[in-house]
């Protein structure tokens, strides 16, 4: 089991071959999750939401590197909740589950803290589409991206949340940048 951690092409083959050609664009990178997951898993009682969590890639790299924590991975595609739960059970991970759930209807009080890859992103016209399964539109963008800020405006001091390559107009007031990584496209932030 140890050999799928050990690098994107290892992980990636896990993978049909639709979902490992839309890796580079919408899943995740390994060593991004380790890091991104070391900053999150800070308390083992807490629970860590990935918010569009696709092909489940975060959330499955996450936990199994930090088996204490919880990981729950919301995503709006039946069929990649269903695959990110079969994976999960062909890996041993007990401290992970995926949600087919979208956005505006999750509970952002049940989860401590939150990774998010720009799950929105593929809403803006030209953009590289997971597939056309779901709608998309620049207002479903902006409507996302509210819902997110007015969410995480809620969260108390000390809420943590690992961005990839956002654009941070989903962050309300309140948090700040502690650090980056990866050419500034993973950003650590925390509630003051």
């Amino acid at each position: 089991m140890e050999k799928w951690f050990e690098s994107d092409n290892f992980f990636n083959s896990l993978y049909p071959t639709a979902i490992q050609l839309a890796a580079k664009k919408h899943w995740t990178p390994l060593e991004v999750a380790k890091k991104a997951a070391e900053f999150l898993a800070i308390n083992p009682k807490e629970t860590v939401l990935d918010i569009g969590s696709g092909a489940g890639k975060f959330c499955l790299i996450a936990a199994h590197f930090y088996p204490e924590v919880q990981f729950v991975g919301a995503e709006q595609r039946e069929d990649l909740v269903i695959l990110s739960n079969e994976l999960k059970d062909q890996l041993g991970l007990k401290n992970v589950q995926f949600i087919h759930e979208n956005i505006t209807n999750l509970d952002f009080k049940k989860y401590s803290h939150f990774y998010f890859y720009n799950a929105f992103y593929e809403n803006i016209e030209g953009t590289q589409k997971i597939d056309y399964k779901v709608p998309y539109s620049e207002k479903l963008y902006d409507y996302y991206n509210l819902c997110l800020y007015k969410q995480l405006k809620k969260k108390p001091a000390g809420t943590r949340i690992a961005t990839f390559h956002s654009l941070g107009n989903e962050i309300p007031d309140g948090y700040e940048v502690l650090q980056t990584n990866f050419a500034d496209y993973l950003h650590y932030w925390i509630k003051t």
